[in-house]
């Protein structure tokens, strides 16, 4: 029995994962988290082989969360389930050690295979990972400016360049509004940029919103 911990913030999002993971016989969900302190409580008790995170989770990000479980609970294979498309995360995610990466809006039963695929010890790969990256491998790039981003500052910026307000990001981030300040001001920075409208430009050049 592959056993399963679930943590997303939306509720709604992990009830419908749950009834998919749930479907197949040999998968059993032992725990679910809508933040990092509360997957903390969980992994304590709940018996995990493979944690499904989300990206975007209030307070911490997603690969945040997954260093720290990483150092605690070294066993545990971590699948990041997020709604940012394949090209804005994947790689990254699976270059900070994540064993696979599926996007939300993809087909459901794709987490099943990616469940038992990871189990094994194997990365788990969408067609579009895969195509994303033999690219990298044939064609070397040098690395953009915005891959020196933190998972923070990048969040912030696509935020920044999606139209949301600083207050409303904070919100978002479970951060306050000075934080959310901080890492803009970070991101003009670290990219060589002037202010907000240079930030969308740059986002929308570089296919990040």
């Amino acid at each position: 029995m592959i056993q399963v911990v679930l943590c997303d913030d939306h509720a709604v999002l992990r009830r419908g994962i749950r009834d998919t993971l749930t479907e197949s016989p040999d998968i059993h969900v032992t725990g679910e988290a809508g933040s990092y302190p509360e997957l903390r409580e969980v992994l304590r008790t709940a018996a995990c082989d493979v944690l499904l995170l989300d990206l975007n989770l209030p307070g911490r990000s997603g690969l945040e969360v997954m260093a720290s479980v990483k150092e605690t609970h070294p066993d545990i294979k971590v699948l990041i389930v997020s709604m940012y498309p394949e090209d804005q995360y994947a790689l990254r995610c699976l270059k900070a050690g994540a064993h696979g990466y599926a996007n939300k809006a993809g087909d459901p039963v794709q987490l099943i295979a990616a469940v038992q695929t990871i189990v094994q010890g194997r990365k788990y790969l969408t067609p579009e990972v895969a195509q994303l990256l033999a690219d990298s491998l044939a064609q070397p790039t040098p690395e953009l400016p915005h891959e020196s981003l933190s998972e923070r500052e990048l969040q912030t910026l696509v935020k920044i360049a999606s139209g949301k307000r600083l207050s409303d990001i904070a919100e978002e981030l479970m951060l306050s509004p000075k934080t959310v300040s901080v890492y803009r001001a970070r991101v003009l920075e670290k990219l060589k940029l002037a202010n907000n409208a240079e930030l969308t430009v740059y986002a929308i050049r570089n296919r990040l919103v």
